[in-house]
């Protein structure tokens, strides 16, 4: 049996408890925020805060920034491609192919290309009643939102380092 199953066999330490704790808190303070900006679905805000709430100031600083420019660039094309051919899957299909193409010839990670799939898929598949490019806005916005209250927790509340485990 591995021996951090013996010593603690729910896995609970002081760092877990205060990393969910803190992720608890960033996510419903970018639920507010959303709510205060009269964002509609508030609720991508606290899904873009956990995704962006990571260990380091410097870990989550790289992923906000992929999440930033593929939310914009799948964003963007939702509401161009629904502007022409509304919620049509065959185009979602061509769309996400481009979007691929497009973060590969800029040197972007894998991640930017699987948030703008996200983004694109959002605006272009969910039917609503307002203009894409509405649909984009608020997209891009609860995203922002997100991104902002994740790296701002991450600044004022750091992750502390475990510290090493004493030899015997």
């Amino acid at each position: 049996m591995p021996t951090w199953i013996a010593t603690n066999p729910a896995g609970l330490n002081r760092q877990s408890l205060e990393h969910a704790a803190k992720t608890a808190i960033a996510s419903l303070l970018a639920i507010f925020l959303s709510r205060l900006l009269h964002l509609p679905e508030f609720y991508w805000a606290a899904i873009a805060t956990m995704v962006v709430l990571q260990s380091t100031l410097g870990a989550s600083l790289s992923i906000s920034v992929l999440r930033l420019i593929g939310d914009a660039v799948g964003a963007l094309t939702g509401a161009v491609l629904s502007l022409y051919f509304g919620p049509n899957v065959y185009v979602f299909t061509v769309g996400i192919f481009l979007l691929g193409l497009l973060t590969a010839a800029a040197h972007l990670d894998r991640s930017a290309f699987r948030f703008a799939g996200i983004a694109l898929a959002v605006v272009m598949l969910v039917l609503r009643t307002e203009s894409p490019w509405v649909v984009a806005w608020h997209r891009f916005s609860e995203i922002a939102v997100g991104i902002f209250i994740g790296l701002l927790t991450v600044l004022v509340w750091p992750e502390r380092q475990s510290a090493p485990a004493a030899r015997s």
